[in-house]
């Protein structure tokens, strides 16, 4: 895919949508983190129902230390894994506390050090949470990367790389959001809605849905 093409591509995701967000709801770094981390292997409208439990009552990491790992686990016991993520959630808002004053830090190296956060929930905390041009691939975004040609790669971060480097600057910052968004709800795994796909003559796959 050449970078016209790319471009036309991005151009369009904007035009529908000039101001994408996460659909998970958050107010603050902190919340954001919590949230991503309770995301792995749920769905956004899973973690907001957990949330909507436990931000009133704790939103802050000393809040959730004074909660308590019990009272943090029934917040959010509707979550897949739950007592992992309870768990991981707790020793990062000791960390938080111990080590950055209770903030969330803006710094890779420093999300990545607390439990519980990998390589793409830091990348969508930095991109969501900071505004940094970071792109955090899941699986929609790999599968939309390479189904599409946009940037095909073996591996999550082959594809992050080649979206850093072949996506043209004004579009960095909301790449991770329309792309996720276009996976989740246009370029579906089982089924993709090709009929109702803005980028569809552009799309370089070849076994495209009828309209």
């Amino acid at each position: 895919m050449n970078a016209a093409k790319r471009r036309e591509i991005f151009e369009r995701l904007r035009a529908a949508n000039p101001e994408p967000t996460t659909e998970l709801e958050y107010n603050s770094p902190f919340e954001l983190l919590v949230a991503v981390i309770l995301s792995a292997q749920a769905t956004d409208v899973g973690v907001n129902k957990a949330t909507r439990r436990l931000f009133p009552v704790a939103n802050t990491p000393q809040a959730i230390l004074d909660l308590g790992l019990d009272g943090l686990k029934e917040c959010i016991r509707t979550i897949g894994l739950y007592n992992a993520k309870a768990e991981n959630i707790m020793k990062a808002c000791r960390m938080l506390v111990e080590l950055h004053g209770g903030e969330v830090p803006r710094d890779r190296k420093a999300l990545e050090a607390l439990p519980g956060v990998g390589r793409k929930t830091a990348n969508v905390v930095l991109n969501t949470a900071f505004g940094e041009p970071t792109i955090a691939v899941d699986t929609h975004i790999y599968r939309v990367a390479n189904r599409t040609g946009l940037a095909p790669g073996r591996t999550v971060l082959e594809v992050e790389k080649k979206l850093l480097k072949f996506t043209p600057k004004e579009f960095l910052r909301d790449a991770h959001h329309w792309l996720i968004l276009h996976g989740r709800y246009v370029c579906r795994a089982r089924r993709p809605d090709c009929g109702q796909c803005v980028i569809r003559d552009l799309c370089e796959y070849k076994d495209k849905t009828e309209a």
